[in-house]
C-alpha cells in the first residue's frame, strides 16, 4: 500500500498488517495466465490446507481500499516527518551516517547507522523507551548477522536502525524520538566504553 504495484508482475506476495489489515492472513496474487504450481500438498478440496478466513480476508481487503483512498496524503505527510528524522538524527547524533537516497525512497521508512554502537543493543534501548524500530535491512532484521543489503550498499551494517512510520504516527511521537535518540545512543556508546563523542 506505499508505492503503486510496478507495471511488470507476475506474483504479488504482500502482508495486508503493512496496510493496515489484520495479522495472521497473507495475499498472494497471480496474474491472468501465470501458471504456477501450489507450494503446498495438493488436495482434492479447493481451500486445503487451513482454508482461508473470510472475516481475514475481507478486512484485509476493505483496510487495503481504505490505504490506497488515503495514500497519497499519507505519504506527504510521513514523507515530511522522515525528512525531519533524517535532518535531525543528522545533526544532533555524533557519528552517525543517515542511510539511503533523500528522495528515491520509501516516504515512511528512514535508517541511519551509528559508528561504535551494536544495533541490537541500541534497539533495546530505544524499545525499552517506548519505540520500536529494528535493526538492519527489512529482509533480514530477524537474523543477528550483518544485513548484506547494507553491505551492498556500501555503508556501516553495526549500529543500523531502521525507522518505519505508521500510518497514525503522530509529531509528538517523532519528537519524543528525536528527543530521546541522542541520549540512547551515548548510553549504548558508554557502555561499549565508548564516550566523549
Amino acid at each position: 500500500g506505499h508505492v503503486a504495484v510496478p507495471g511488470a508482475w507476475d506474483v504479488l506476495a504482500a502482508d495486508p498488517g503493512d496496510w493496515g489489515g489484520p495479522a495472521g492472513v497473507g495475499v498472494v496474487v497471480t496474474r491472468a495466465g501465470v501458471r504456477r504450481a501450489p507450494s503446498w500438498p495438493e488436495d482434492d478440496d479447493r481451500w486445503f490446507p487451513g482454508g482461508v478466513s473470510v472475516p481475514a480476508a475481507l478486512a484485509a481487503a476493505v483496510a487495503l481500499q481504505s490505504a490506497l483512498a488515503d495514500r497519497d496524503a499519507q505519504d506527504v505527510r510521513r514523507r515530511t516527518l522522515v525528512e525531519r528524522v533524517r535532518a535531525r538524527v543528522a545533526a544532533d547524533v555524533p557519528d552517525v551516517e543517515v542511510v539511503g537516497d533523500p528522495d528515491r525512497r520509501l516516504p515512511h521508512v528512514v535508517t541511519f547507522s551509528c559508528l561504535y554502537v551494536d544495533g541490537e543493543s541500541l534497539v533495546t534501548e530505544l524499545d525499552r523507551l517506548g519505540f520500536a524500530v529494528g535493526s538492519g535491512s527489512a529482509c533480514t532484521s530477524s537474523a543477528l548477522e550483518p544485513s548484506h543489503v547494507l553491505a551492498a550498499m556500501g555503508v556501516l551494517t553495526h549500529g543500523n536502525v531502521r525507522l518505519a512510520l505508521p500510518v497514525d504516527v503522530t509529531d509528538d511521537a517523532v519528537e519524543r524520538f528525536l528527543a530521546v535518540l541522542p541520549g540512547a545512543v551515548a548510553r549504548v556508546r558508554a557502555v561499549l566504553g565508548v564516550e566523549g563523542l
